[in-house]
């Protein structure tokens, strides 16, 4: 089975990522979803988003995966404009084995 792969990128600090996959889960019923959260990362500011040992950060970045059929995906992208920008969004096709 074809589907696409959704992945969003946020901060822990944007208070982005609960409502998103609540909504996912709840509203969309999506097939699948994971959140991973980064231990460092930046991105088009620059701005640097890092945890060490010692000093735990609570703006770390956070990656929303789901996956499910295409046209599901993009209704839900389009659901998810107010609260996340487009460019945030990355689509890739992916096959079920």
């Amino acid at each position: 089975m074809k589907v696409t792969v959704a992945r969003i990128y946020v901060t822990e600090g944007q208070h982005v990522y609960e409502k998103i996959f609540k909504r996912l889960h709840d509203e969309h019923k999506v097939n699948g979803v994971t959140v991973f959260r980064g231990i460092s990362g930046f991105g088009r500011s620059g701005e640097m988003h890092s945890s060490v040992l010692l000093d735990v950060s609570f703006d770390l970045p956070v990656v929303i995966e789901f996956f499910d059929e295409d046209e599901k995906v993009q209704s839900v992208i389009h659901s998810l404009k107010d609260i996340v920008p487009q460019c945030h969004i990355l689509t890739f096709d992916a096959k079920l084995t």
